[in-house]
């Protein structure tokens, strides 16, 4: 049986007694019903994934994935490629939103190069899992092959798995490669049957030249393409990315492992569809952190079925929106393990 296999025949749905005794020990807290919001939804659904009505969350770790994308040689990112490897630097250094944020919630940042078109050498936070030297151009072909997809999401898969064995509470998606929202923008197009024009906006921060061209060689790729709509990895490997090959394959991972997954934006929530369309109990699984202001975003939370966290009007990826989201998901497994009971307290509960 091969390792996706494997992995989809692992996932199960969320445990709906526990989810049940859950909501009944947060409606015994000394509040009113439901007045903590989606901080019980978030304390509910946590102990639920994780199976315990007191689970820990100590251990968090965010997982940047690195890639390169073949696309970039068309004009549609506002910077070259080269900044994929500077900014994988960068984040090994502490110096990126990412590393400032996870900081701030006592989050790990583990990067990942899964496909970027520079040959690093080892050193202290860098997990190196190359799959290849970053995408072809899927204007003259198929991004990847077939082979190189499930490559990686191997790596995602085996991190997930590494997840377990270390004990990690909750794990975040994040990303990194220049060129990145193209990929996603077709991904989601072909996923949804929306014009590529209804899902694809600035990434970088893109000119109206630079984002007409970018519409046309989505169209272009993906009718060169002809990625099937109905076969997710075929979609992944003819318009995707490796970076987000290996966010699917941790997300399933983590599914099957019974880990929650926060999800980041745009382009983590690219594999995180590719996940939930190969496997639909993979939607319990994960939270979604933020509404990025990348307009096909709320197309990918739709057909998942997560409703945004946050709404920052975030658009840098990296996992930074995952990293702001696990301080408020803790915040809700706190409340469910921490505050008092109507009975603990001696406090009178609401008679009407």
């Amino acid at each position: 049986m091969t390792l996706l296999k494997e992995t989809l025949a692992k996932i199960q749905p969320v445990d709906a007694a526990l989810l049940a005794a859950a909501q009944a020990k947060l409606d015994n807290k000394t509040k009113p019903l439901g007045s903590l919001g989606r901080l019980e939804e978030f304390g509910r659904r946590f102990a639920a994934i994780s199976g315990t009505l007191t689970p820990e969350t100590g251990k968090k770790v965010i997982f940047t994935f690195a890639g390169d994308h073949g696309v970039v040689a068309e004009g549609v990112s506002a910077f070259p490629k080269e900044v994929t490897p500077q900014m994988v630097f960068n984040f090994l250094r502490g110096g990126a939103g990412i590393n400032v944020l996870a900081r701030h919630v006592g989050a790990e940042v583990r990067v990942v190069d899964v496909g970027v078109d520079y040959d690093f050498e080892p050193q202290p936070g860098l997990i190196i899992k190359k799959v290849a030297k970053g995408t072809r151009n899927f204007v003259k072909g198929p991004a990847m092959t077939r082979e190189e997809a499930l490559a990686a999401m191997a790596v995602g898969i085996e991190l997930a798995r590494q997840c377990k064995v270390e004990g990690v509470a909750m794990v975040g998606t994040g990303e990194m490669g220049i060129g990145n929202t193209t990929p996603s923008s077709a991904i989601i197009a072909v996923l949804s049957g929306k014009s590529v024009e209804e899902v694809t906006h600035r990434g970088t921060g893109i000119n109206d030249g630079a984002l007409l061209n970018k519409v046309r060689v989505i169209k272009q790729g993906v009718a060169l393409n002809n990625p099937d709509s109905k076969d997710p990895l075929d979609v992944l490997a003819k318009v995707g990315g490796l970076e987000i090959a290996a966010i699917a394959g941790l997300v399933l991972g983590c599914a099957a492992e019974r880990i929650p997954v926060v999800v980041d934006g745009f382009i983590s929530t690219a594999g995180a569809l590719i996940a939930a369309e190969l496997h639909p109990n993979v939607r319990d699984y994960i939270f979604a952190a933020h509404q990025s202001v990348e307009i096909g975003h709320r197309f990918m939370l739709e057909r998942i079925g997560a409703e945004p966290i946050l709404d920052l009007q975030f658009r840098l990826g990296e996992g930074t929106g995952a990293a702001l989201a696990m301080g408020l998901i803790e915040a809700g497994v706190k409340v469910l393990k921490e505050m008092a009971s109507f009975e603990d307290a001696g406090v009178s509960k609401d008679t009407h």
